[in-house]
């Protein structure tokens, strides 16, 4: 008789991803945490996938309004899920990014990216670079291979990167290389970015990750998120969880574009979003904090409520003003 354990389970998050000992993952039903709807359609807007890195089948989905005329700023957005379930094709941010180009109304951008554990970080943030070397060649002006719908429609000069939960964690990182020169996306400008509901953490508790029983559990939860996509041995000081740990870039003396900070009012993780905002503001950086009472972390993905069409507004405006800072 073989002396060799079976693998067994070594964290199992909700049945939806359970790792086990030999480093293999073994994936449930995601419907489980992520609803498939009914989300609603919006109306008269197009889209359609395009492979932006062919080499590990990853795609964007690209989605227009059908009335818009002219050329149209440009939302790169990336999913949520904590890096380790979603998608871009899920009902939920499929719903979202349609409402997004009819209201705004933009060219969105909706960026598939590896996940975690199969995939720890920073495979996703890799994922993001990727993305925006693809989204350069497609700026450059009679670049072979570019998408007819972006060389139709989209004004690439007025690009905002933007993402929910992880998503915006991922935002955050993609951003802060190509302020720092280590990404070029030039013709493109990054013109803003907005973080929905961030995905951040810290070793250190805040207080609303404490403040209630709900709390704990919620951040127990979030804790075991973080040892699932982080390199093995991490610690939720890592600069990929924590953006102002000691080893996290500085942000101080880099060009960052506008940023527009959505905080949930009940979210568990609130007190990071607004620490995020207050240390930019600190910093002299553009930086608009924007709260809703009463809502839970990722409310933007959730469909249409009174909080959902406010959201709207609030960027709607965000990107408008983009147009003016040009």
């Amino acid at each position: 008789m073989s002396s060799d354990a079976a693998p067994h389970v070594v964290e199992d998050f909700f049945g939806v991803v359970r790792l086990l000992s030999d480093g293999s993952v073994v994936r449930g039903d995601e419907s489980v945490l992520m609803p498939a709807g009914p989300f609603p359609d919006a109306p008269g807007v197009q889209w359609k996938d395009v492979a932006y890195d062919a080499a590990r089948g990853l795609k964007v989905r690209v989605y227009r309004s059908s009335s818009a005329r002219g050329k149209l700023p440009v939302l790169v957005y990336f999913h949520g899920g904590g890096y380790c379930i979603g998608g871009y094709d899920k009902p939920m941010f499929h719903s979202c990014c349609q409402r997004f180009a009819a209201e705004l109304p933009a060219v969105v951008l909706s960026v598939q990216y590896r996940l975690a554990p199969e995939h720890r970080l920073p495979a996703a943030i890799d994922d993001g670079v990727t993305f925006f070397s693809w989204l350069r060649r497609q700026a450059a002006a009679g670049a072979q291979g570019t998408e007819p719908w972006l060389q139709e429609s989209a004004d690439f000069a007025q690009t905002f990167v933007s993402g929910v939960s992880a998503g915006a964690n991922l935002a955050h990182h993609v951003v802060v290389q190509i302020a720092s020169g280590k990404l070029a996306v030039h013709p493109a400008r990054i013109a803003g970015y907005v973080l929905l509901s961030a995905f951040f953490g810290s070793a250190e508790r805040t207080a609303t990750e404490t403040e209630s029983a709900d709390n704990v559990s919620l951040t127990a939860v979030f804790d075991q998120i973080w040892r699932l996509v982080l390199p093995a041995g991490a610690t939720r000081d890592h600069p990929l969880a924590n953006p102002f740990a000691r080893d996290s870039p500085g942000l101080e003396p880099l060009p960052l574009p506008p940023a527009l900070v959505v905080v949930p009012g009940l979210d568990t993780l609130r007190d990071h979003m607004r620490r995020y905002a207050a240390r930019l503001e600190e910093m002299g950086k553009a930086v608009e904090l924007a709260e809703f009472a009463g809502e839970r972390h990722g409310f933007s993905v959730r469909g249409w409520s009174q909080a959902n069409e406010e959201l709207v507004r609030i960027l709607k405006r965000f990107v408008n003003q983009g147009a003016t800072r040009n």
